[in-house]
């Protein structure tokens, strides 16, 4: 079972459901390319199970394939932030004991980005899926700035919240713009020489771990990130710091 192929009918018979949109309209001739596309894709046994019209140059598409190839489980490495995953509790007691201080994490989407579902989730009180924010936890002073910050403003608010952290949340990510925002604040944030003083975390549901290190930053997490996630690399990576020191 190492070597595995996607499953639809039988296992391993590596059955795949594709989507996608053309710059046509819906015809026989918008089936069969969509069709070639899926070949192209390196899919056979293609079936054209959906197809709509979107408006008079726009149609959409549903492939059912057969993927050919295999994928090596033993030769995958995920990039991902190494930490001691603790509760609510556990983590303000950590903060008492080892840290002997409130710490102070400041929040914001920045740029033009305007989606704060995913900063909210970790930052506002009521928390997400069941985990109290990070706003809840009495050991933590937590600066949610919002949406739409510039990258300076961010900056400035931080050094004057001396903050122990800063994370900046990028749900728009087409063209690549959050790459362009994230390396503006990382050049700015050195140039401060303000990841000396503090952790500069991002996250989203198209971060990574890997590009976080790529871009320069402590730490990237992804979709299905919780509070108690980032709050306990904050916490443990402040210790981890000062013990360096």
């Amino acid at each position: 079972m190492n070597k595995i192929k996607p499953y639809g009918d039988t296992l391993n018979d590596g059955k795949v459901q594709v989507s996608f949109t053309l710059p046509i309209e819906k015809s026989d001739k918008g089936d069969e390319a969509a069709r070639q596309i899926g070949i192209k894709m390196g899919l056979s046994e293609i079936e054209i199970a959906h197809s709509a019209v979107l408006d008079n140059t726009y149609s959409f598409y549903i492939l059912y394939g057969s993927f050919g190839q295999s994928i090596d489980l033993d030769k995958i490495n995920v990039h991902k932030v190494e930490l001691q995953k603790m509760d609510f509790y556990e983590i303000n007691e950590y903060i008492q004991k080892y840290i002997g201080r409130k710490i102070t994490i400041v929040g914001a989407c920045t740029g033009t980005d305007a989606h704060t579902v995913g900063l909210d989730a970790i930052m506002n009180m009521k928390g997400y899926a069941g985990e109290y924010g990070l706003e809840r936890y009495p050991q933590i002073e937590a600066y949610n700035l919002g949406s739409q910050v510039e990258n300076y403003k961010l900056i400035e608010r931080a050094k004057e919240l001396q903050a122990d952290a800063i994370l900046i949340s990028q749900v728009v990510t087409q063209k690549d713009i959050h790459v362009k925002n994230l390396t503006e604040f990382i050049e700015m944030a050195h140039a401060e020489k303000l990841n000396e003083k503090c952790l500069l975390i991002i996250g989203g549901p198209r971060i990574s771990n890997e590009l976080a290190a790529e871009l320069g930053y402590d730490a990237g997490f992804g979709r299905g990130t919780l509070p108690p996630d980032v709050a306990s690399f904050v916490v443990t990576e402040i210790v981890k710091r000062k013990m360096n020191k």
